[in-house]
């Protein structure tokens, strides 16, 4: 028997009543897990059976496929079922499976099972019809009826099962996980540490506060100071109660030191944003120590976003590969969301939009299917937050400020006002967004947490833009320990340029040009590292608009920066103007970070993001010896000379050095060679001295980097 699901069961009693008379009916039940939607979809079956109604069921991936052959489809109409269909095809299979006559059709977990498309054709059917579809769901499908099933009371919980107040707050009432946690005996520990919370994004539970606390007060030991973890990562959404976190988080590690559990909630819970080298560390001993998969992954992604932090953008990425296969492994909703939507954000950072908006399609339709309830937020910090912002999108951005300005209210103390500003200035409403630093400033400056850092940049770039000499001032001395840094937002859901980026740019309004051009040229490296091009655009463009620094000691610095759709080129005794052609960029790119060995691979691909294969010599060292020494005992009118010599260029790079093969990163050696190559004959035509520079300056091969030879500038504008 249902307890307090009357309205509910009328809902399905009207539908086959109506169902007999000729009109159909699609009744989709949704709610969290253990609301008992299954247990009401027993319950539709009971009646229409009651009725006469012959009933058909199934669930998981091929459901409407098992449906429809249960219903006598033949085979060969279920083809559209089992892959991608015109909606042509599957009304046609849809018209097969609806009856005139009285039928049920129970589908189970259908967002989860892929089934949403033809649940959408099949309700466009059954109107006329006898049939009537019910169908679980954990979130809402705009389909047909939907039946929302809410936790239960108290006393209606009761009447389930014997039920305690403390079994009521654990289980919200819903009667499937009150069964689960009642199976764990009278223990309000056991269900206090058991306990899910099922708030949204930035919600404080204050049921789990409150269950959580009554059960720190009747326990000891290890067990207690897992349970005084918990609670200070539950408050981690509330942004007052840090001294009460900190508290009960050094009590926890003094009861129960080397618990992973611990350790995890302790990197929730005071998160210091200078700390991110504590977050890898952390992570790997939380891995390390971790007695489950669940643990084991949380450890990963620690590490993955505290490398982030750090700007060690290929070592993230090995990790967050590492994570994507346990998640996959296990089957995990969360954690493959969690994946997906940071390899589109590592896409975005390197300006494959394309891709990372495939990553953010793939990722949603898996937080849907398996209920993951931050899918959406992710999706916008990934399509607005970096693909907006990059792309200049004022709709997106205009969004972005309705958004924030909506959490700022919601969520005081997490910095939203600040990444309005950030907003605002991109819009060029710079007024607004110089009124909104005036009024957020003081609060961060004074605060902490997973936001800070990016809303210290945000701020910066209000300070940049109204020329605020004594707000930059400020800023850059908090920004300075952060030089290095790459600019995350909390578990790297957005990842934005390097902290020397704005550290150059407020030098630049401090008046600080040699400052500037140094933070300026250090974040430049860093991002030709991480493969970031869009952000290279834009610190090339602030290095290129930087005056000449008076007191600057080498004032023999060469240029090479974009004129509109050419490239201006100048020396102490050159100045040219260029085509734009793909070698200037590489040429730009390897300039901009001297002594750096950049993959050839991340110049042809535009950015570091691809992998090579496992790679060997193509010719090893005795090989070149031999030839080599062949070639010296030659003359270079003979025959052989030639073949070695060809041999020789094919097998090192520019500098002697052995290469060594992969499809693809042999592909890309030789594509990024021969377009240098032909950029600087085409420079010669006009720059011969410059372009001798730079072919005696230019390291080609699987790695390329630019060494900078005698006789050249000490440093290059870009």
């Amino acid at each position: 028997m249902l307890i307090a699901r009357e309205r509910e069961l009328r809902v399905v009693t009207n539908a086959l009543d109506r169902a007999l008379a000729g009109h159909g009916d699609v009744i989709v039940l949704t709610g969290p897990r253990g609301a008992g939607t299954t247990s009401l979809a027993d319950a539709a079956v009971e009646l229409a059976l009651a009725r006469g109604f012959p009933v058909l069921r199934a669930g998981g991936p091929l459901m409407w496929a098992q449906l429809a052959r249960d219903r006598g489809v033949p085979d060969e109409f279920l083809v559209p079922l089992l892959g991608s269909a015109t909606p042509l095809e599957l009304d046609d299979v849809a018209r097969r499976v609806v009856s005139k006559e009285p039928l049920l059709i129970v589908a189970d977990d259908v967002d989860r099972a892929g089934g949403v498309e033809f649940l959408s054709v099949v309700a466009g059917r059954v109107g006329a019809t006898g049939t009537v579809v019910v169908t679980t769901a954990r979130t809402s499908l705009g389909i047909g009826r939907e039946v929302v099933l809410r936790g239960l009371s108290p006393e209606e919980l009761d009447q389930v099962l014997p039920c305690s107040l403390a079994l009521w707050t654990a289980s919200r009432g819903l009667p499937g996980v009150a069964v689960e946690l009642s199976a764990l005996g009278e223990s309000l520990v056991d269900m206090a540490l058991n306990a899910p919370s099922e708030n949204e994004f930035l919600e404080v539970d204050g049921d789990l506060v409150r269950l959580l606390e009554q059960a720190v007060s009747r326990t000891t030991g290890p067990v207690r100071g897992r349970l005084l973890a918990k609670l200070a990562r539950v408050l981690a959404n509330d942004a007052s109660s840090y001294d009460r976190r900190r508290e009960l988080v050094a009590e926890a590690l003094r009861l129960d030191p080397r618990s992973p559990a611990v350790l995890d909630a302790r990197l929730h819970a005071l998160w210091d944003p200078s700390a991110a080298q504590d977050r890898v560390d952390t992570g790997q001993r939380i891995a390390e120590l971790a007695i489950s998969g669940e643990l084991a992954r949380r450890g990963l992604f620690w590490q993955f976003i505290g490398l982030m932090e750090l700007g060690r953008v290929t070592a993230a990425e090995s990790v967050l590969s590492r994570f994507h296969s346990a998640a996959s492994a296990a089957a995990d909703g969360p954690d493959l969301v969690m994946a997906l939507s940071r390899q589109a954000v590592l896409a975005a950072l390197r300006g494959r939009f394309d891709t990372a908006a495939g990553l953010v399609s793939e990722f949603v339709a898996v937080g849907v299917r398996t209920g993951v309830p931050d899918t959406h937020r992710l999706a916008g910090s990934v399509l607005g937050g970096m693909i907006g912002v990059a792309v200049g999108d004022r709709t997106r951005l205009e969004e972005g400020i309705s958004a924030f300005s909506a959490l700022a209210r919601r969520f005081p103390g997490h910095y939203y006002e600040a990444s309005t500003a950030g907003l605002l200035v991109l819009l060029d409403r710079v007024d607004e967004a110089a009124a909104e630093l005036r009024r957020v400033l003081p609060v961060v400056l004074a605060g902490t947490g997973p936001r800070w850092l990016s809303a210290m940049a945000d701020l910066a770039s209000v300070a940049v833009a109204t020329h605020q000499e004594d707000d930059a001032e400020v800023l850059y001395r908090r920004l300075l320990p952060f030089s290095g840094r790459l600019v995350v937002w909390a578990g790297a859901g957005t990842v934005r340029e390097p902290v020397s980026y704005w550290l150059g740019r407020l030098a630049d309004v401090l008046g600080r040009t040699s400052d500037a051009a140094g933070h300026l040229r250090s974040a430049a490296a860093q991002a030709a590292e991480a493969g970031a091009l869009p952000v290279l655009e834009r610190v090339e463009a602030a290095l290129a608009a930087l005056p000449v620094a008076r007191d600057d000691p080498s004032p023999g610095n060469w240029r090479l920066v974009r004129d509109g759709e050419d490239w201006l080129l100048t020396t102490d005794a050159e100045h040219a103007r260029l085509r734009d052609r793909r070698g200037l960029h590489y040429l730009r790119t390897l300039l901009s970070a001297p002594g750096k060995e950049i993959p050839a691979l991340a110049l042809a691909s535009g950015g570091s993001g691809l992998t090579a294969a496992t790679t060997t010599p193509l010719l090893d060292k005795t090989a070149l010896r031999a030839y080599r020494t062949r070639l010296a005992q030659l003359s270079e009118e003979d025959p052989e000379h030639a073949f070695i010599a060809g041999e020789l260029r094919r097998a090192t790079g520019l500098g002697g050095r052995s290469r060594a093969s992969s499809s693809e990163a042999e592909r890309a050696r030789v594509n990024v060679t021969r377009t240098l190559i032909s950029a600087l004959d085409r420079m010669a035509v006009q720059a011969p001295l410059a372009a001798a520079h730079l072919r005696a300056s230019i390291r080609t091969g699987l790695a390329c980097r630019y060494d900078p030879a005698p006789g050249g500038p000490p440093r290059w504008r870009l």
